[in-house]
């Protein structure tokens, strides 16, 4: 598959529950960034198991997590 030639950031703070809908609907783009860097601030919520979940299953998600 064909991938823009560009990073996606996506901060994030205690947005489990929105996570999913967001990453999946940058995924489904008819042409993918490369990269989708999602920069989550020590989130307290679930939000790095979702992280984890998507980052296992796309190559194209990387995260950092402060």
């Amino acid at each position: 598959m064909t991938r823009a030639d560009l990073s996606v950031v996506l901060p994030t703070y205690n947005h489990a529950r929105l996570l999913p809908r967001a990453l999946d609907a940058l995924l489904a783009q008819s042409l993918p960034a490369r990269e989708v860097l999602v920069v989550d601030d020590a989130s307290t919520d679930d939000t790095p198991a979702v992280l984890d979940r998507y980052a296992r299953r796309h190559d194209a998600v990387r995260v950092v997590r402060n």
